[in-house]
């Protein structure tokens, strides 16, 4: 791996959307995103993804000059069209205006249609949480993986993110509905490692830490099995319901993931909770840590606290990237 500074990712991003027709202020804005991601370690939704994001544009599958558009509005709910925009932008915006929603009656919630890929979906749990809210939002994808006892791929992994602030770092689980995304597994099959648990199956149907085996047969594994098949399938009717977009059978499952389904709410813990949300936030996690960790020398960690450490790490020492996609990034 190649370590490069925030400030060089940054400008190299911002170069190509500027090239790109991206208008200034939001060249700036999904550049930072974009190194944001790749900062954390969440290089599959950070520099990983950039040269297929461009692809997109280039293509007219991304119009980067739109604005989301209000299509209806009931109280503390709203209802967007992404028109087909960077999906970084529409997200930021509909998670803005669940924001503004919950601070004005408590909880607030949008939905939102005609959008893509909305890359690291921790991003707009962390946005929330930054206001004062508690985030949770999810958006469905393209067809991924069978429903539980079936071979064929019909469901999307569908990423959920749940996010508490605290001052001492906001509390963050951002997963997909998979043992592992697609994004984590072509990774590790480019790099040649095993997963580290079973992710799916192989072309024989048996439980496999294969990555490339995994992305060949389009058979990954739901997260707690049954029960992560139908949180899935429950995730994908909510959200394509409150949205009025594709579900994800719609979007299908070829080459192109565009036009796909989000919702983003927001409670603001000033108005809805008791008072005593920090402090009962710090005694559970107390609680939580003082569990007996499986390897000694080790601790118990919560969601959010490896992402935090990586942050640091390529803060002091420079991030790690892939040489040859960063060189790809460059001939952009």
């Amino acid at each position: 791996m190649e370590k490069v500074s925030y400030e060089v990712l940054f400008a190299e991003f911002r170069r190509v959307l500027d090239k790109h027709g991206f208008p200034l202020e939001r060249s700036q804005f999904c550049a930072r995103i974009f190194a944001d991601n790749t900062r954390d370690g969440i290089n599959s939704h950070g520099i990983n993804r950039f040269p297929g994001f461009i692809d997109y544009v280039q293509r007219g599958l991304i119009d980067p000059s739109v604005d989301p558009l209000l299509e209806d509005a009931y109280g503390a709910f709203e209802r967007w069209n992404g028109a087909t925009g960077a999906g970084i932008v529409n997200a930021v915006h509909c998670m803005e205006r669940a924001i503004a929603l919950a601070h004005e009656f408590g909880i607030g919630c949008t939905a939102l249609r005609n959008t893509n890929h909305w890359m690291r979906a921790g991003t707009y749990g962390l946005q929330a949480a930054d206001a004062g809210c508690i985030g949770i939002c999810w958006t469905n994808t393209q067809v991924l993986m069978p429903p539980w006892g079936g071979k064929t791929p019909k469901l999307g992994n569908n990423p959920l993110v749940l996010c508490m602030p605290r001052p001492e770092g906001h509390l963050l689980l951002d997963m997909a509905m998979s043992q592992f995304s697609l994004g984590r597994m072509m990774i590790s099959a480019k790099a040649g490692d095993p997963l580290p648990v079973p992710g799916g199956f192989d072309e024989a149907g048996e439980l496999t830490r294969d990555p490339a085996a995994i992305v060949h047969t389009k058979r990954s594994l739901p997260i707690g099995y049954w029960k992560g098949s139908g949180l899935s399938l429950l995730l994908d009717c909510i959200v394509s319901a409150l949205s009025g977009g594709r579900a994800s059978f719609q979007i299908g499952s070829g080459p192109d993931e565009t036009d796909v389904s989000q919702v983003f709410m927001a409670i603001d813990l000033a108005k809805t909770s008791a008072g005593n949300a920090g402090t009962v936030v710090e005694a559970i996690l107390a609680d939580v840590r003082s569990a007996e960790p499986v390897s000694p020398g080790r601790s118990v960690t919560v969601p959010g606290e490896q992402t935090a450490k990586r942050r640091q790490t390529s803060q002091e020492i420079g991030i790690p990237v892939d040489p040859e996609i960063l060189m790809r990034v460059r001939s952009l």
